[in-house]
C-alpha cells in the first residue's frame, strides 16, 4: 500500500495518512483534495511512503489538483517553519499555498489574420490595420491604437472573416530583469560589499551577511549591485526582498524598475488577490526573478532562490504576532539555509541578535562606514527639559521651536518625531480620576481630535467622546491627558501659521496609495513640517530635511520591557537619520527629562559601539538574548476561573530541566482583551538547550478545554 502524508490547513500537530488509490501518481509537495468527514480539504503532500499495511483503515487520496507542486526545498522550509514555532504544520503549509485563494485569470481575447485573407474593400484604415498586426495576435483596442484608427475598424475585419478572435491563456510572468541597464556608480565600500555578496551566490551553498552601514550610506544600492551580479550569472535566479513596511515597498520598486528597467513582483497584504495570483504562479515556474514583499513572501515557492535580502532587519514589524506568531528575519536566515542561498541582513542600527552571531562568526560582516556622496551625519544635541521645559499644556521647548524657526526661514524642511497616535494618549475624568478604557480590554482609550473619536489601538474599538463621564457622571470633565502627533501639530500650527504643516501615522496614512502620496509630497519639498510617528522613521529620504525634533525622547524607555533600550536607540537613530541626507548639513534635538541615561548619552556621542557592549553585558549577566532564550505561553478565555485552572495545572507539569527557568503564571500586562482573561508563563533558557524539546514534553502533560486557547510565542517580541 502506498500512503501519503498530508499537510491540511487544522491546527492538529502532524501530517494526516490517506492511502493512495492504485494508478495515482502522488509526488511529495504535490496539492491534493483529501477527505475529512463530509468535506473535501486541500492539502499538500510532506511524504509519499510504502507499507504493508496499517493497524486502521485509512481514506484514500480523492485526487490531485491541477496546481503547481511545493518544490521540495519550500516543504522543507514549512516544516521546519513548523517545528521551530511550535506551529501546526498544515496551518503553515496553508501561508505557503495564500497566492491561490484568488480564481485564475480569464483568458485574454485577441485578433489575428485569418490565414492570406484580404478584406473585400481594402481602405487605408484597415490597410493599417493589417499592415500593425502583421503576423501577431493582439488585443483589439491596443491593435486599434498601433494602427490609429478606431475599434470600429477592427471589428468590421473580423465581422468579414479577415481577423478572428481568439482566447489565450494568460501566462503568469514578469519580464526579466535587465543587470546591466542602468548600473550605480559605489563608493569603494559598497563595491566591496557587493562583490562579497556575489561572490557568494556563485560560490553556491549558505552565506549569511550583515550590512552594516549608517543611514544613508547606500546599503540599497550595494545590495541591488549584487543582485544584478547574480542575476547576470545566472539569469534564472531568484531574489527575495523583504521590508518592514509596505508603505517603503513603492520605492524601492521604482529604484529597482530604474535599476534593471523592469518592475518587479511585489507581495504583501495590500496586494489585490488576482495579482497575488499571478506572483505565486509566476515564481513557482521560475518566471519571476525579484520580489519585494512582507514577511509572508518568505512562504512564495521559489523554483531557484539564490539571494535573500532583509533591510531594516532590526525592525519589530518582522515579527508576526497574530495567527502563525515567527519572526521574519529568524525564518528568512532558515530559508536560505534550506535554500542553500545567500542572505543579506541589513541594517544602520542592527539586532544584538544579528550582532552576536557576526562576533561569534556565524555571519560576515560588511560594513558602509560614511555617508553616500556629499552627505554627512546630523549633529545631534539633547536638550535637558529640566533646564528648559516647555510653557504648561505646550510640548515644544523655546530652543527647538527656536531651531524650526530658523530652519524656515532657510526654506528647509523639519521632522518632528512623536511615536504616539491620536491627539492624547490617556482620557481621564478630572472630577473622579476615571480613565477611559476599551470595554472588555485592559487598553486605554486615545482621543483622536480629527475624528471625535476615542479609539483602542490594540482591538480597533472605536466611540463619540462622551460628553457625560461614565463613571461620575460629571458633564465635560473628560480631558486629554499628555501628546500624540494630533497635538503636537495644533500646536505647530498655532506657533507657526503660515508654515505648511502635516502628520504621518498610520491614521492619517492608514493604507500603501495614501503613504505614498504623503511621502512624495515630503520629497518634493510640499510639507515644511512634518509631525510624525516611526512611519517616517525607516528607510525614507527626505533631501530638504535638515532638522529632526524628538518630542519626547524618554518614552521609550519607559517600563519593564526587556528590549526597550535597543528599541529607543535604533528607532531614535533611524528618526534622527533622516536629516542632512543630501548636501545641506542636519541636526536634532532630542528633548529629554534624563539626558543621563546611557542610551541618550550614547546617540548624543554616536557611539554605537559604546551602547552595544554596555547592552550586551546586561543581557549577558542576565543569560537573556542573545546570551539565553526566551518562549512565552499565552493562556487566554472568557472564563478566569478555567483559564487560572489551566494555568496551575501547566505549573505543576513543569518537566525537569537544567539551565532552565519558568517563570508565572502571572496575569499578562494586558490581562484582559476582547473579553478573554489572560495569564502568561516565561521559559528562560540556555542557548544550548532544546528550547522546542521541552515545550513539547510539557504541553504534552496538560490538555487544555476547548473553552481555553494555549498560544506559544518562542523568542517573544512582545511581552503584553
Amino acid at each position: 500500500m502506498i500512503v501519503a502524508s498530508v499537510l491540511i490547513p487544522l491546527p492538529v500537530p502532524e501530517a494526516f495518512d490517506y492511502e493512495v488509490p492504485e494508478g495515482m501518481e502522488v509526488r511529495r509537495g504535490d496539492q491534493v483534495a483529501v477527505p475529512l468527514g463530509p468535506r473535501l480539504l486541500r492539502g499538500v503532500v510532506a511524504e509519499v511512503r510504502e507499507t504493508t499495511g496499517s493497524n486502521r483503515r485509512l481514506k484514500a487520496v480523492a485526487g490531485v489538483l491541477d496546481d503547481p507542486r511545493l518544490p521540495g526545498r519550500t516543504v522543507d522550509f514549512v516544516e521546519w517553519a513548523a517545528r521551530w514555532t511550535l506551529s501546526p504544520p498544515g496551518e503553515m503549509a496553508a501561508a505557503a499555498l495564500k497566492g491561490l485563494r484568488a480564481p485564475r485569470p480569464r483568458p485574454e481575447r485577441r485578433v489575428r489574420r485569418v490565414g492570406e485573407r484580404v478584406p473585400a474593400r481594402p481602405t487605408p484604415a484597415r490597410t493599417a490595420v493589417l499592415e500593425a498586426l502583421g503576423q501577431r495576435a493582439l488585443p483589439g483596442p491596443e491593435l486599434a491604437r498601433a494602427a490609429g484608427v478606431s475599434s470600429g475598424v477592427v471589428r468590421g475585419l473580423v465581422d468579414e472573416g479577415v481577423l478572428e478572435v481568439v482566447e489565450i491563456a494568460a501566462v503568469a510572468a514578469f519580464d526579466p530583469p535587465d543587470p546591466d541597464h542602468a548600473p550605480a556608480g559605489l563608493n569603494p565600500d559598497q563595491a566591496a560589499a557587493a562583490e562579497a555578496i556575489a561572490a557568494a551566490t556563485a560560490r553556491g551553498g549558505f552565506a549569511p551577511f550583515l550590512l552594516d552601514g549608517v543611514t544613508g550610506s547606500g546599503k540599497t544600492e550595494a545590495y541591488l549591485e549584487a543582485a544584478a551580479r547574480t542575476l547576470k550569472a545566472d539569469p534564472a535566479a531568484q531574489v527575495l526582498i523583504l521590508l518592514p513596511e509596505i508603505a517603503l515597498t513603492q520605492a524601492l520598486i521604482e529604484r529597482i524598475t530604474d535599476r534593471f528597467g523592469a518592475a518587479p513582483a511585489e507581495w504583501h497584504s495590500g496586494v489585490a488577490p488576482p495579482r497575488r495570483r499571478r506572483v505565486w504562479e509566476a515564481v513557482a515556474a521560475g518566471r519571476c526573478n525579484i520580489v519585494v514583499g512582507a514577511r509572508s513572501a518568505l512562504f512564495l515557492p521559489y523554483a531557484n532562490l539564490r539571494l535573500l535580502v532583509v533591510d531594516e532587519e532590526h525592525d519589530g514589524s518582522f515579527k508576526q504576532e497574530e495567527g502563525l506568531v515567527y519572526h521574519g528575519r529568524d525564518l528568512a536566515v532558515a530559508r536560505a539555509r534550506i535554500e542553500a542561498a545567500t542572505v543579506v541582513l541589513a541594517s544602520a542600527t542592527p539586532s544584538l541578535e544579528t550582532l552576536w552571531n557576526v562576533r561569534h562568526g556565524r555571519y560576515g560582516w560588511l560594513r558602509l562606514e560614511a555617508r553616500h556622496g556629499a552627505a554627512v551625519l546630523p549633529r545631534i544635541s539633547l536638550l535637558d527639559l529640566r533646564q528648559a521645559p516647555p510653557d504648561p499644556q505646550t510640548w515644544l521647548s523655546q530652543p527647538l521651536r527656536e531651531a524650526i524657526g530658523e530652519t524656515l526661514a532657510r526654506g528647509e524642511q523639519t521632522l518632528l518625531f512623536l511615536n504616539r497616535r491620536g491627539y492624547a494618549p490617556v482620557v481621564l475624568c478630572r472630577a473622579c480620576g476615571h480613565r477611559m478604557t476599551a470595554p472588555d480590554t485592559d487598553s486605554w482609550l486615545v482621543e483622536h481630535r480629527y475624528t471625535g473619536r476615542l479609539v483602542c489601538h490594540l482591538t480597533g474599538f472605536t466611540m463619540a467622546r462622551p460628553k457625560h463621564c461614565p463613571s461620575c457622571g460629571a458633564e465635560e470633565s473628560l480631558v486629554p491627558v499628555g501628546p500624540g502627533v494630533e497635538r503636537v501639530e495644533e500646536e505647530v500650527r498655532q506657533l507657526f501659521p503660515e508654515a505648511r504643516t502635516a502628520v504621518f501615522s498610520s491614521d492619517t496614512a492608514p493604507d500603501a496609495k495614501s503613504a505614498r502620496a504623503l511621502i512624495q509630497t515630503m520629497a518634493e519639498g510640499g510639507i515644511d513640517i512634518l509631525v510624525a510617528t516611526q512611519a517616517a522613521a525607516k528607510g525614507h529620504n527626505f533631501p530638504h530635511l535638515t532638522l529632526v525634533g524628538v518630542v519626547d525622547a524618554d518614552l521609550g524607555l519607559r517600563g519593564g520591557d526587556l528590549r526597550a533600550a535597543e528599541r529607543t536607540f535604533q528607532l531614535l537613530t533611524q528618526a534622527t537619520g533622516r536629516a542632512g541626507r543630501a548636501d545641506k548639513p542636519g541636526r536634532a534635538i532630542l528633548q529629554t527629562w534624563t539626558p543621563e541615561h546611557p542610551v541618550l548619552q550614547a546617540l548624543a556621542a554616536g557611539d554605537r559601539d559604546a551602547f552595544v557592549e554596555a547592552e550586551m553585558a546586561e543581557r549577558e549577566a542576565a543569560s537573556l538574548p542573545p546570551w539565553g532564550r526566551l518562549a512565552a505561553i499565552i493562556l487566554s478565555g472568557e472564563n478566569a476561573a478555567a483559564v487560572d485552572k489551566v494555568a496551575r495545572e501547566l505549573a505543576g507539569s513543569i518537566p525537569n530541566a537544567e539551565r532552565l527557568e519558568v517563570y508565572g503564571p502571572a496575569d499578562a500586562p494586558l490581562a484582559l482583551v476582547r473579553g478573554r482573561r489572560r495569564k502568561r508563563l516565561l521559559v528562560r533558557a540556555d542557548r544550548d538547550v532544546d528550547l522546542q524539546a521541552f515545550l513539547r514534553a510539557w504541553l504534552a502533560r496538560v490538555k487544555a478545554p476547548a473553552s481555553v486557547r494555549l498560544n506559544v510565542d518562542v523568542d517573544p517580541y512582545s511581552f503584553l
